[in-house]
């Protein structure tokens, strides 16, 4: 009999990783089995967390932001991106507070970021310097907003005291934001999806040494996320209730993530395109300048696991 190796993949509490609360449920209750691995999910409370757990090995896969992946396999961790976690899912809201009503209002303002290595960074920058403003961290010289990054969970806190209205918002994923705009502290401005429809986020990554001896179980793996994303797409409704329990969220915030409007965050298209990931890459790098080299994406995305998946 071989090895039935545990295998801990990381995550955060944010829709964007519902596909694998969805796949641990169904494992618990006995609607899927697994025959190659038992999955053991490892929550995590912020991007840095993710990205040491992975270079130090003490996860053998992770949900975790693409640019975040591309960098940490550009610097020589080994691990490979086998597919999406799910597409669109994030927004921006402004801070009550802030008095904001157009993009140029955010000028003179701090604006919160999950991470520097995020789409959501890239977006944040993409939709300012359409305006001529420009972005950056408080050190550097001549920006007109300033971009800090905070760990998701956090941001709501950090609004709510921010009693001047200093801040003047946030682009995360969700269900953040709509948590915020429930709680009567912020509106949204922007969803991601309207930056940039069917846009990549997140990505479901493994060590390549646990994807050379455990291949039947990362595909094991990999055949259940994609069912769980077809799942959560056809069947919001009891997907917000699992959301819920797994992202210890108001189940109707997370309904309505999953819901208003329908392609707010769609999960049943996961096959990771080499052509969005490079434009991210190229981006980052020719725009904002915190990627200095570009990585041969053919080499970091392994497609094989996806394709016996049946991923769209």
């Amino acid at each position: 009999m071989a090895e039935k190796p545990t295998l801990k993949i990381g995550h955060l509490s944010i829709t964007d990783h519902l596909i694998l609360g969805v796949t641990d449920l169904k494992i618990k209750k006995g609607a899927e089995t697994f025959e190659h691995c038992t999955l053991q999910t490892v929550l995590k409370n912020g991007w840095n967390e993710v990205a040491d757990a992975l270079t130090f090995k003490s996860l053998d896969g992770a949900f975790i932001l693409a640019p975040t992946a591309m960098d940490l396999f550009k610097s020589g961790v080994g691990i490979k991106l086998l597919l999406l976690t799910h597409r669109n899912g994030s927004i921006l809201v402004k801070n009550k507070r802030a008095n904001i009503e157009k993009i140029e209002d955010f000028a003179g303002k701090t604006v919160l970021i999950p991470y520097q290595l995020s789409i959501h960074n890239m977006l944040f920058h993409r939709l300012l310097s359409e305006k001529g403003l420009k972005p950056g961290r408080a050190v550097e010289k001549d920006i007109d907003v300033t971009l800090e990054v905070v760990a998701p969970f956090q941001m709501p806190e950090a609004l709510q005291y921010d009693e001047e209205g200093e801040i003047g918002g946030f682009i995360v994923a969700e269900p953040i934001g709509s948590q915020v705009i429930a709680s009567g502290l912020g509106e949204e401005f922007y969803l991601s999806k309207d930056l940039w429809s069917g846009h990549p986020c997140c990505v479901f990554v493994m060590r390549d040494e646990i994807i050379a001896k455990y291949p039947e179980a990362v595909q094991e793996l990999t055949n259940s996320f994609v069912r769980s994303g077809k799942a959560i797409d056809a069947q919001p409704d009891p997907a917000a209730v699992i959301g819920g329990k797994f992202l210890s969220q108001n189940v109707e915030v997370i309904k309505r993530v999953l819901t208003y409007p329908p392609d707010r965050i769609t999960t049943s298209e996961l096959f990771p395109v080499l052509e969005d990931l490079d434009i991210i890459q190229r981006y980052m790098m020719d725009k904002m300048n915190i990627m200095t080299s570009l990585i041969d994406l053919e080499k970091f995305v392994d497609t094989r696991f996806a394709k016996a998946a049946g991923a769209k």
